[in-house]
């Protein structure tokens, strides 16, 4: 059997005087084990916030149908924002060619990508300008439909390709939202636009394996079965596994919960190669707001290698003993070979180059990065995948999110709620002026209040 990923765990076992020690992973082992179960059975019977662990089973035959319609247009944009476009970012990053959308049209062979996200009118117009609208499809993801910013940009876009074909308008629309309720819904259906469900039991964060992650990547040319079926002997090896340390996402679990413990409130995710540098970002969310609550979590860290080595790496390895650090490497990249030889004396001093693999550098510099943290007592997880291709994006995903889920159930928190963005949520509804949040206008004033009762003006 082939691997899908290998953990390397013994330089979490460092720290200063606050080292996480393997007999405190072993007293973990009933209850990992108990929060593997509670996953399980919650997943089997679709209960709210779980159902994403049925995802890699879901039949894909939708999805690909309205991929290749999507793959007919010049170029794709997807609104949506958080869980509803960081997946997408983070595919799209790893699995197409770099600078994919300034390739000939002949060799991309697939529609141009966009992502709408933050509501900032600079970005918006500057898309505008760049794209016949006629000749786009806009892709809108929001499980409510109610989403700020989703709205926004999606009332734009509609008026804007409206007055560009008219009624023709909903032939170039795909709508991702719940199966049966919320405003997006109500618009499918009274537009005839083309629509795709989001599992009720799947949560945004955990969507990316779903229509809002996988029509969009079709349509580009991934293949979301390999995507998926990777997650898949994902979820099936780690159910095979029922002994602490045999078991990865169990082991990662209790290293995380035991590391929060010793006061080590963050956690640095550093993927080594471009490709990796969104599965960061979609890392961030994932950890930050299923983790966030209830006085419990450890804030995500984004960091890439080889480029943060020049930047936070001098904090990570001197700076205060606060960090978990997880270094991804990948043991296959494209081969990039250095000149043999360059027969200038002044470059003497760069020979140990010569004739050496742009990737081996970088593997190197993993490596040497996660000796150096050791060194200086700082504990690391270190985490290989075989290639950046679908099989293996599937089963990190996957991997992560099942990681993330059980340090929810040790930490006795839901990992699925997010009770800190909907307080946000509705002050952002009150001050645009929605009907039933009048209320928490005032409360808005009062805080914002305190906020700018000291300031200073230059």
């Amino acid at each position: 059997m082939d691997e899908l990923l290998s953990v390397s765990v013994g330089g979490a076992f460092v720290g200063g005087d606050r080292p996480v020690l393997r007999e405190n992973i072993d007293d973990l082992s009933k209850m990992v084990e108990e929060a593997d179960v509670l996953l399980r059975e919650k997943g089997r019977d679709d209960v709210e916030g779980f159902g994403w662990i049925n995802l890699p089973y879901q039949d894909l035959s939708e999805t690909i149908e309205i991929g290749r319609w999507l793959s007919g247009f010049e170029a794709i944009v997807q609104i949506g924002i958080g869980g509803s476009a960081l997946g997408n970012r983070m595919l799209a990053k790893a699995l197409l060619p770099p600078f994919y959308n300034e390739l000939d049209a002949s060799v991309r062979k697939a529609p141009k990508f966009y992502l709408l996200e933050n509501p900032d009118p600079k970005t918006a117009l500057s898309l505008l300008d760049r794209l016949d609208l006629s000749k786009i499809a806009f892709v809108v993801v929001s499980k409510s439909g109610s989403t700020t910013e989703t709205a926004a940009h999606f009332l734009w876009a509609w008026q804007k390709v409206r007055e560009k074909i008219g009624e023709r308008a909903s032939d170039n629309f795909l709508i991702i939202t719940d199966p049966r309720k919320g405003i997006l819904r109500k618009f499918a259906k009274s537009t005839g636009c083309r629509s795709l469900s989001i599992p009720e039991s799947v949560g945004g964060r955990y969507s990316v394996l779903s229509s809002v992650g996988l029509a969009t990547a079709s349509a580009l040319g991934i293949n979301i079965e390999k995507l998926v079926q990777g997650a898949k002997e994902m979820d099936q090896r780690l159910a095979l596994r029922s002994h602490l340390w045999e078991n990865p996402a169990w082991l990662l679990a209790c290293i995380n919960l035991l590391h929060a413990k010793a006061g080590r409130n963050m956690a640095v995710m550093m993927p080594y190669g471009d490709d990796l540098a969104d599965f960061a970002e979609w890392f961030a969310q994932l950890w930050g707001e299923s983790l966030g609550k209830e006085g419990c979590g450890t804030t995500p860290v984004r960091a890439l290698g080889a480029i943060d080595q020049h930047s936070q790496l001098q904090l990570y390895a001197e700076g205060p003993d606060d960090k978990l650090i997880t270094i991804i490497d990948v043991k296959n990249r494209p081969l990039f070979l250095l000149p043999d030889v360059v027969d200038i004396e002044a470059l003497k001093d760069l020979e140990f180059l010569y004739g050496k693999a742009l990737g081996d550098l970088l593997s190197i510099e993993a490596r040497s990065t996660a000796s150096a943290l050791i060194k200086a007592g700082k504990p690391v997880i270190y985490l290989n995948i075989p290639e950046v291709s679908e099989r293996y994006i599937g089963a990190l995903v996957f991997f992560y999110e099942y990681v993330t889920a059980l340090v929810g159930f040790l930490m006795k928190i839901n990992p699925f709620d997010q009770p800190g963005v909907e307080q946000g949520k509705r002050y952002i509804y009150s001050l645009m002026g929605r009907r039933g949040y009048e209320e928490y206008v005032k409360e808005v004033e009062e805080y914002f209040g305190a906020c700018q009762k000291t300031e200073i003006i230059i």
